[in-house]
């Protein structure tokens, strides 16, 4: 792929192979074809190819676009990804090419998004939300007890799950659920909807390959904003729950996550209660749902 409109060209023929590429690896995490992340996506490759065919780079068209910005980005790079896979010995150079691509649509969309704020943004208290969540050993999810929606994870949740922690947020988290267990998740986030009480049970799961993943996990309330948000820690499982019972609650103590694993995730998110000084990380109405 010598040269800028080769290129360009070749990434408008492996449009398909590229998107198949980027399915297989996200999995449940993929953006459905008619979500606004996946409009946010093919504006990128339109840009990049058009930036690539005429040798310089225009700014990106985002009106209209109003898409979280962590998963977007993630989903982006993981169309890179993909793209890297599928041009095989040509994928390091196609990488170096599309870097600084990447960065300038972000910038874009982070600059469009700055714009439409009413209030100054609170970088410093989403910085410390972060910080906190990524300290947590355990696979560390954060759900929305009405909805399903993930609305933030930390690393330990995109390795377990096999996918980035961006990508996970403002999805189903039903998505990585089996059909059958799902009855299961939604029955602990009412329980957990309606009292304080932390929740414990054995749980399965499918990572993004669809690999099932046996875990422990934990579910303690945090209300904010006018809703509520079951935060959830999971570590690896040692038995398989029996979805024929209702009983899949832990007794043994010896399960249970530390009490003081919460701590700093909680302590972090009370300032953000405060609706004049929130950033959310993910819309309810631009959400991407997987088929």
């Amino acid at each position: 792929m010598d040269g800028k409109r080769t290129l360009a060209s070749w990434l408008i023929a492996q449009r398909k192979p590229i998107e198949a590429a980027m399915v297989a690896r996200l999995g449940p995490a993929a953006p459905a074809a008619s979500s606004p992340e996946a409009e946010a996506l093919r504006r990128f490759r339109t840009f990049a190819s058009s930036a690539l065919l005429r040798g310089e780079a225009a700014s990106p068209a985002l009106d209209g676009l109003r898409v979280p910005e962590r998963r977007t980005i993630a989903l982006i790079e993981a169309w890179v990804d993909a793209a890297v896979v599928v041009a095989r010995d040509e994928g390091p150079a196609l990488a170096t090419r599309l870097e600084p691509l990447v960065a300038q649509f972000r910038l874009a969309l982070r600059s469009t998004r700055s714009s439409r704020r009413s209030r100054g943004a609170p970088r410093a208290k989403r910085r410390a939300v972060v910080a906190a969540i990524d300290r947590v050993r355990e696979a560390f999810l954060a759900i929305d007890t009405d909805t399903g929606v993930i609305e933030d994870a930390n690393p330990a949740a995109g390795a377990l799950l096999g996918v980035n922690r961006d990508a996970l947020v403002g999805i189903l988290a039903m998505s990585f659920v089996p059909r059958e267990a799902r009855s299961t998740w939604w029955t602990q986030l009412d329980a957990i909807d309606e009292g304080d009480e932390t929740r414990l049970f054995a749980a399965v799961l499918v990572d993004a390959g669809g690999s099932p993943l046996a875990v422990e996990a934990s579910l303690t309330r945090f209300a904010t904003r006018g809703r509520t948000l079951a935060l959830v820690l999971m570590r690896p499982g040692t038995r398989q729950p029996d979805f024929a019972s209702e009983d899949h609650e832990f007794a043994d103590d010896d399960v249970r996550p530390p009490a003081e694993a919460f701590e700093p995730v909680a302590a972090a998110l009370e300032p953000a209660a405060d609706p004049e000084n929130v950033e959310t990380s993910a819309r309810h109405d631009s959400l991407a749902m997987p088929g």
